[in-house]
């Protein structure tokens, strides 16, 4: 029996998805509450990780019951030790080949920022906030360069350990919603801090202080150095992994 979990959390208090020595983390957490139900330990497979700071309104994850138990133990049962700010939104039985990651065909995430000159409680935890105006149509020229193949080595954290650096990005889509603008990116997969490091480069270039063509000169260049920052990670949740 293989059970498939559909996850939503707040990932401000979480130090990112994989166990870890120390910390408090999603797999962690979710892995204990696992344990408590059937009494030893199982492990819990993931589409992906997120890191620190970083949400997810879509995590799929799998697992393998020692035993089976009806389906409402693995949501309403689940949910009912689980905090607060992580939640099992679906659990279904799967066949026993599906697997949350490799199964896995691409996946849609997106990125919020918050152009405000005053600070916005309400909306930190989950936007970056640009307190400069920015300039929209100039970061759209340039997101339009993502698109397509490409080797994303400038565009990934010095840790990344990914065997090869070539990514699909299927669309880029500027999405306003009241005072804050969504970056939708989806595509075959990720780098790590990748679509950090893109948003990063894109207010740089909203900002002013890059022109619209550098999208283009970093993915020829290949060196990290020359991209922009790593944006924050409050701002990039993951929306949905596609099967």
């Amino acid at each position: 029996m293989r059970i498939r979990l559909l996850l939503e959390y707040d990932g401000t208090d979480f130090c990112g998805w994989q166990v870890q020595a120390r910390g408090r983390t999603v797999q962690g957490t979710v892995e204990e509450a696992l344990r408590q139900i059937l009494g030893e330990e199982v492990r819990l497979h993931s589409s992906g990780r997120t890191d620190a700071g970083v949400h997810a309104r879509g995590m799929v994850a799998h697992f393998d019951p020692p035993r089976e138990l009806p389906l409402r133990a693995w949501r309403e049962g689940l949910n009912a030790l689980l905090p607060d700010d992580l939640a099992v939104r679906e659990a279904a039985e799967v066949a026993a080949d599906f697997h949350a990651r490799f199964s896995a065909r691409g996946k849609w995430y997106r990125y919020s920022l918050l152009p405000s000159p005053c600070r916005r409680p309400l909306l930190g935890r989950t936007s970056w906030q640009i307190r400069s105006e920015l300039d929209l149509p100039a970061m759209v020229t340039a997101a339009a360069d993502f698109v397509g193949e490409h080797d994303f080595s400038a565009f990934r954290a010095a840790g990344c350990a990914a065997r090869t650096t070539v990514r699909r990005i299927d669309s880029i889509d500027l999405v306003r919603e009241g005072e804050l603008l969504h970056w939708d990116i989806r595509g075959s997969g990720f780098l790590k801090n990748m679509i950090r490091i893109m948003l990063g480069t894109l207010v740089e270039i909203g900002l002013g202080n890059r022109p619209t063509t550098d999208v283009r000169e970093l993915l020829a260049g290949c060196e990290r150095s020359r991209a922009g920052r790593t944006a924050p990670p409050q701002g990039l949740c993951l929306q949905e992994v596609y099967y």
